[in-house]
């Protein structure tokens, strides 16, 4: 079952197995990475965006992106601000924020997990035994 239905934006770009890339890395709608990214690979904050790690993927850089789908190894610090998906071969060294987290049996994280933007909840008012 799959946790986020929301329409994705198109895939536009690969770096495809066997293509190393050095640098950071900037996109907008969608980026679907095979091979291996040395640098931070960013989505433009103002779309919606897709950002998918591949099984055979590495990247050694910060991860900034909408929806994020790993299923290969990210090290480095990974930002999802909707949804992240660990598919069961993702490998992320590095600290993770999301939204909203879906983690598959048999994938890591080496590193701390924290939601972004977690709503205040109301301070609890107990009622009084004898309020007369």
């Amino acid at each position: 079952m799959k946790l986020f239905r929301k329409t994705q934006p198109p895939i536009r770009s690969l770096i495809s197995e066997g293509t190393r890339v050095a640098g950071e890395l900037r996109f907008v709608d969608g980026l679907r990475i095979d091979g291996e990214v040395i640098g931070d690979v960013v989505a433009d904050p103002q779309a919606g965006s897709l950002l998918v790690v591949s099984e055979k993927a590495l990247v050694r850089g910060k991860v900034n992106a909408g929806h994020v789908i790993i299923n290969g190894r990210v090290e480095g610090p990974v930002q999802s601000t909707e949804a992240l998906e660990l598919q069961p071969k993702a490998r992320v060294v590095g600290d993770v924020s999301y939204q909203v987290l879906e983690m598959h049996p048999g994938a890591t994280i080496t590193g701390e997990l924290a939601p972004l933007d977690r709503p205040e909840r109301p301070a609890l008012q107990l009622a009084a035994a004898n309020d007369r």
